[in-house]
């Protein structure tokens, strides 16, 4: 799940490439399965039963309704229609009747200030193209002492071959506008942002980069 073209992209005018693959997407296979599971254990061992949590960039929803029956209510948000089709079947075939879909961006999504005990951002972050501002907004919704789960892509780490190949890819509208970070530079970012990094993991050279941040309490 965590490839370079993966999740929602950060602006509505990036939706028809998603529309476009998403069909394609859902039927996907995890590219490292033991990664993923351990990422969804951790996220798991975040929750309560009583949880709210928010999902940015859910793509097909498969994430949410694994964490579902770990928290009161996951409201999966993605900018892309057709990834939330498959998000709700998935949903309903599995009997997961406390995951919400909404069609959002991190820009464009309205919620209280500290309605989310979690907010989750699996391979979306290098995609949002203003990351402090995406930031301020995801600390926002966050009650105090709560969790900002993210699995960061860094193209910068070994990648950087890529960094003259995906603008044309975009051009041609194979591919999403995508940052070339940095871990390090991924993790100050997030501090500068305001949370305390609990966990910084990268489960291989190129993998992206799984974080447990939190709201200071």
């Amino acid at each position: 799940m965590d490839a370079v073209m993966t999740r929602t992209a950060p602006a509505w005018h990036e939706t028809p490439f998603w529309d476009r693959v998403a069909d394609r997407y859902a039927r996907s296979k995890i590219g490292d399965l033991d990664a993923y599971e351990e990422k969804l254990r951790l996220n798991q061992a975040l929750l309560r039963a009583d949880a709210q949590v928010l999902e940015l960039g859910c793509g097909t929803g498969m994430t949410a309704v694994r964490h579902a029956p770990h928290a009161a209510r996951v409201h999966a948000t993605d900018m892309s229609e057709k990834m939330l089709d498959h998000g709700r079947r998935r949903a309903a075939e599995a009997g997961v009747d406390n995951v919400t879909f909404e069609r959002a961006t991190v820009e464009t999504l309205q919620a209280p200030a500290g309605a989310y005990d979690a907010v989750l951002a699996m391979s979306l972050m290098h995609l949002v193209e203003d990351q402090p501002a995406a930031l301020r907004r995801i600390r926002d919704w966050l009650r105090p002492g709560g969790a900002f789960v993210s699995s960061t892509v860094c193209l910068a780490d070994g990648l950087g071959f890529l960094r003259p190949v995906l603008p044309v890819l975009r051009w041609l509208g194979r591919a999403p506008h995508v940052h070339f970070l940095r871990r390090e530079a991924w993790i100050r970012t997030l501090r500068e942002a305001g949370f305390e990094v609990e966990r910084d993991w990268r489960p291989g050279r190129r993998a992206a980069v799984f974080v447990v941040a939190r709201k200071p309490a």
